[in-house]
């Protein structure tokens, strides 16, 4: 048996979620489908369907499948799905008629409770099919938000999903019977109310939705502190010029699992989209000897909710700040391009919002382990330039060391320094942060010609050689 002191942060995390399992035939849960967005929501049982409108017949059974995917790390068993080609959805139920009639039936003869739409459907489309449907319909967006909600672990990632549910579950806000009741007025002294209380009075729904707006100012004043935090440690990382590497892509594409490759971090690794949510840093070495950081980030998917990309803000500027960007993209996934396009998609939101360019990018082809050749050879194609590595056996992550230290800032001051032994910790400073050229060992003390960065150089120039100036 492992010992729990030899488990990273990862395994403890990942034993945790799978300590937790469903006990069907438990639930006290409401019924009635007219208090949907008052309870918690669990999936159970569920059937998927969605409207192709555009691309190919392949691309829309590939989206479904996806949404599939979610569905199941939400946590529910799904039962079957249902695709209609329309032009554009329908505006009152999202499918024509016809549709949630066969859909009904569906629903009925599976006994799923739950319905999902593989797209985000508007308050009105959302009563639609409840009323038709009678069991509780969600969307792709409110599924996601879930996962989030389920995955979160930090402080600032809990405050970053509830802000962003709750942006997206206040223009859905319902109300049914006494939910519709107004603090009614009377004549003064009685015991309806008096002074300061006549008129309309404000409904059940008005404070529900004061309530909201109140929790989001709260919120979005929370995020800000907690985003104070998080740039006075990267302007710490800047005004000591360590370089920073973001990883970016797809969700479940691996990005943990080339994190942990390349700096042992140990955070958590588990098949299933949006296992990770917090951005972890760390620190790790080129093969010639430099510091630079890495971070992963949260990960992106096709029509990622713009709640979310507002919410994660704070997150996704680790992206535009950094030095480089490592694209990791799934070489097992059936269509890695459509990864492709959906991850710079999201990137270049990012940069219209900042106004300004994104890093260099470097594409990495993660899962080679998992893939067919001639997948690969398509890839080789598609991406020219990129790395293809695997993290799960190691294949390739060497090379991508040294094409990180490659395409990360140098340091590009030139300074030649005799050091006394007496200032050692220079001389270790040097090789950490510089690129050293030639040392030698000389009865006075080091001698060293590198390049190093102007703060670096500032420090040795009074151990200058020759009359070397800074």
């Amino acid at each position: 048996m492992t010992d729990l002191a030899e488990l990273s942060t990862g395994e403890l995390e990942l034993s945790d979620r799978a300590a937790l399992r469903r006990v069907s035939g438990l639930s006290t849960e409401l019924t009635d489908v007219t208090e949907v967005e008052y309870r918690q929501l669990r999936l159970e049982r569920v059937v998927l369907v969605g409207v192709w409108t555009e691309g190919s017949a392949a691309q829309s059974e590939a989206s479904l499948a996806e949404l599939a995917r979610l569905a199941e790390t939400a946590g529910s068993e799904v039962l079957d799905g249902l695709v209609q080609r329309r032009d554009r959805p329908d505006p009152a139920t999202y499918i024509g008629s016809g549709k949630v009639a066969e859909l009904s039936g569906m629903v009925a003869s599976a006994g799923a409770d739950t319905v999902i739409c593989d797209g985000e459907l508007s308050p009105s489309q959302l009563r639609q099919l409840e009323a038709k449907l009678k069991v509780k319909v969600i969307d792709r967006t409110a599924l996601i938000l879930d996962i989030f909600a389920q995955h979160a672990r930090s402080k600032e990632g809990k405050a970053q999903v509830e802000l962003a549910q709750l942006q997206y579950f206040m223009p859905r806000l319902r109300g049914w019977g006494e939910a519709l009741s107004r603090q009614a007025g009377g004549r003064a002294g009685g015991a309806t109310g008096g002074v300061g209380t006549r008129g309309p009075g404000e409904t059940k729904l008005e404070t529900d939705r004061r309530r909201i707006r109140t929790r989001i100012s709260k919120l979005r004043k929370e995020i800000a502190a907690m985003s104070t935090v998080r740039e006075t440690k990267r302007g710490r990382r800047t005004a000591n010029e360590v370089p920073s590497v973001a990883i970016a892509g797809y969700t479940n594409a691996g990005k943990s699992s080339l994190l942990n490759a390349l700096t042992g971090a140990g955070v958590l690794v588990e098949d299933a989209l949006f296992a990770t949510l917090d951005a972890t840093t760390r620190r790790t070495t080129t093969p010639d000897g430099r510091t630079y950081t890495l971070t992963d980030t949260v990960g992106f998917v096709r029509h990622l909710p713009h709640q979310l990309v507002d919410a994660f803000q704070s997150t996704l500027d680790e992206v535009a700040d950094a030095d480089l960007i490592l694209h990791v993209v799934d070489g097992s996934d059936p269509n890695p391009e459509w990864q492709v396009e959906a991850v710079r998609e999201v990137l270049g939101e990012i940069a219209d919002r900042r106004e300004e360019k994104l890093p260099t990018e470097l594409v990495v082809v993660n899962k080679i382990d998992a893939a067919n050749e001639l997948a690969l050879a398509r890839l080789r194609n598609l991406l020219p330039g990129a790395v293809f590595v695997s993290a799960h056996t190691g294949l390739g992550i060497e090379e991508l060391r040294e094409r990180v230290a490659g395409l990360i800032p140098r340091p590009d001051v030139e300074v030649e320094v005799l050091v006394p032994y007496a200032r050692g910790e220079l001389v270790a400073r040097v090789h950490r942060e510089g690129e050293v050229l030639t040392e030698r060992h000389t009865e006075r003390g080091t001698v060293l010609a590198a390049k190093v960065k102007p703060d670096l150089a500032g420090m040795l120039g009074d151990f200058a050689v020759n009359g070397t100036s800074v």
